[in-house]
C-alpha cells in the first residue's frame, strides 16, 4: 500500500498479534489472532500470495502429526483409557502427593522422549487431570509438569519434538551424533526441571492424598487405544531411525486405530472428530505465515551473519548468546516459528554445530517461561481449559521463571562441556 512502509507494518501486525496470542483479551481465542494477522498482512499485499501459500505447506508435516495425535487422546478420553491410568496412577501414589508428582513426571519424561511433547500435552494432560480428582488432590501442581516436562526432555530424540524437525530440516545429524551432542544437555534440563518444580509446588504435595481407590477392569476399547498409542511410538521410532517425516505415519496411526475401533464397535466416529481441538491447525498455519512475513523483512539474514561473525570470534560465546537470545524469543512469537527461523539461521550462516544444537536448545526449552511460548504448552492449555480449569500467562509465569532459567542454564553448559 503507498505511503506504508511494508517491513513496519508487519513487524506492527506480528507484534500486535503476538500479544493477543498470549493475553487472549476479551477472550478471543489464539487462533483468530494468529490467522487474522496472516490474513490481513496477506489481502493487503504486504506478503504475496503465494508466499502466504507456500509458508502454510511448510507446515503440512506438523498439521498432520497433530491431527494424528488429538484423535488418539480423544479416542483415549472417549473410551476411558484415561480414567482407568489416573485410577492406577492414584491407587499406587498410595495417599502420597510428592509420589503422585514422581509417576507423573516419570510417565510425562517418557512419553515425551517417546512420543513427542505435543503428546504429552495432549494425551498425558486428562489423564493427570483425572487422577488428581481421582485421588481428591489440588490438579494444578501436576498438570505443571505436563506443561514443563513436555518442553524439558523434548530433544532427548528428534521425534521427541516436531521443532526439531523445522529447526534441522533436511541436515538432520545421525541418531548417534545427536545422542552425543544431547544427552547430557537432556540429562542436565531434565534433572533441573524436576529440582525446581518439586521445590515450587512443594506446599501442596506435602498434602495427604486419597487411598481408597477402585480400578475398575480396561474395556476392550480402551485396550486397543492403548495398543495404539504404544503401535504409534514404534512407528515414531522407525520413521526417525530412516529420517522419514513424521507427519504421515503420525496421522496414518491415529485415523486406523480410531477406524478399528469404532468399526468394531459400530459406533459413529463424529464424537471423536467434534472433540478433536481443530483450531489448533490454523493457529499454526498463521504463525507459519508470520514467519514468512518477517523474513521478507531482511531481519532473519542480518540476523544470520551476525551470529556467524560472534561464532568466527568464539564459539562458545556463539553458544551462549544464540541459546538464550533463541530461547526468549520463542516466548515472544511461539517457538515453531522460532524453529523456522533457527533454521533458516543456521542455513545460511553455516554455523558451528554445537552453535545450532544451541540454536534448538533454545526453540525446545526456552518456552517453559510462557504460556504460548511453545505449540506443546498451547495444546496443554487447551487440554487444561477443556477439564474447568484456567491458568492466566502471569500463574504460568511465576512457575516458568523459577523453573526455565536453571535448566537453560544448565543445559547449555552441559553441551559446552560435551563439546570440549
Amino acid at each position: 500500500m503507498p505511503g506504508l512502509d511494508p517491513n513496519s507494518v508487519i513487524w506492527i501486525v506480528a507484534a500486535v498479534a503476538t500479544a493477543g496470542i498470549i493475553f487472549r483479551p476479551w477472550r478471543v481465542p489464539e487462533y483468530v489472532w494468529a490467522l487474522t494477522a496472516a490474513v490481513l498482512l496477506t489481502g493487503l499485499d504486504f506478503i504475496p500470495w503465494h508466499s502466504a501459500l507456500g509458508a502454510i505447506a511448510q507446515g503440512i508435516d506438523v498439521y498432520l502429526f497433530l491431527i494424528g495425535m488429538m484423535v488418539l487422546a480423544e479416542l483415549a478420553r472417549q473410551e476411558g483409557l484415561f480414567d482407568w491410568l489416573a485410577m492406577y496412577a492414584a491407587q499406587h501414589a498410595k495417599g502420597s502427593g510428592q509420589r503422585l508428582f514422581d509417576l507423573v513426571f516419570l510417565v510425562g519424561t517418557l512419553v515425551t522422549v517417546f512420543l513427542s511433547n505435543d503428546a504429552t500435552a495432549v494425551v498425558l494432560t486428562p489423564a493427570v487431570y483425572a487422577a488428581a480428582k481421582a485421588a481428591k488432590a489440588k490438579p494444578l501442581p501436576y498438570l505443571f509438569v505436563c506443561a514443563f516436562i513436555a518442553n524439558a526432555a523434548s530433544f532427548v530424540l528428534p521425534i521427541s519434538n516436531p521443532a526439531n524437525l523445522v529447526v534441522f530440516g533436511s541436515h538432520m545429524p545421525p541418531l548417534s551424533t545427536w545422542l552425543w551432542h544431547f544427552t547430557l544437555p537432556s540429562i542436565a534440563a531434565i534433572s533441573l526441571t524436576y529440582v525446581a518444580l518439586r521445590l515450587s509446588q512443594r506446599k501442596y504435595l506435602g498434602q495427604p492424598l486419597e487411598t481408597v481407590i477402585t480400578l475398575q477392569p480396561l474395556s476392550s476399547g480402551a485396550r486397543l487405544t492403548a495398543f495404539g498409542i504404544l503401535l504409534t511410538a514404534v512407528v515414531l521410532l522407525l520413521a526417525s531411525a530412516f529420517d522419514l517425516p513424521l507427519g504421515l505415519p503420525t496421522f496414518c496411526a491415529g485415523i486406523t486405530t480410531a477406524s478399528l475401533i469404532h468399526l468394531r464397535q459400530r459406533m459413529n466416529p463424529m464424537p471423536v472428530l467434534k472433540g478433536v481441538s481443530w483450531s489448533v491447525l490454523p493457529l499454526v498455519g498463521g504463525l507459519f505465515v508470520l514467519v514468512q512475513g518477517l523474513t521478507q523483512t531482511g531481519a532473519i539474514d542480518s540476523l544470520a551473519q551476525h551470529l556467524a561473525t560472534v561464532a568466527e570470534r568464539s564459539s562458545e560465546q556463539a553458544t551462549w548468546g544464540a541459546g538464550m537470545l533463541v530461547a526468549v524469543a520463542s516466548n515472544l512469537i511461539n517457538n515453531l516459528p522460532m524453529g523456522l527461523i533457527a533454521g533458516s539461521v543456521g542455513h545460511i550462516a553455516q554455523l558451528p554445530t554445537h552453535v545450532t544444537s544451541a540454536l534448538l536448545i533454545g526453540v525446545d526449552l526456552g518456552p517453559n517461561l510462557s504460556i504460548t511460548g511453545s505449540l506443546a504448552t498451547l495444546l496443554w492449555l487447551i487440554a487444561v481449559r477443556r477439564e474447568g480449569e484456567h491458568v492466566g500467562p502471569m500463574d504460568f509465569l511465576k512457575v516458568g521463571i523459577v523453573v526455565m532459567p536453571p535448566a537453560l542454564i544448565g543445559a547449555l553448559a552441559a553441551l559446552s562441556v560435551s563439546g570440549s
